[in-house]
């Protein structure tokens, strides 16, 4: 029952608690994707990284298009 309880109530979390969530997320697609891709496993970090930076600035730049064009609209 207690399981049960924890996917029926979801967690309060604050907006910046929803951001910071989404960084461990984005660097875990981040390398997944660069582990199946590189040819040399010595280059998985640096690549794992860069597409991890490239990941997050543009979910802020969608976020950012995204609150300016519903700022137009209101």
């Amino acid at each position: 029952m207690f399981l049960m309880g924890l996917f029926l109530t979801g967690a309060e979390l604050s907006s910046r608690q929803r951001l910071l969530l989404m960084l461990p997320l984005c660097l875990s697609i981040a390398i997944v994707y660069k582990v199946t891709r590189c040819a040399h496993v010595r280059d998985v970090p640096l690549a794992s990284l860069t597409l991890w930076i490239t990941i997050v600035l543009g979910m802020f730049a969608v976020g950012v298009g995204l609150w300016a064009a519903f700022m137009i609209m209101v």
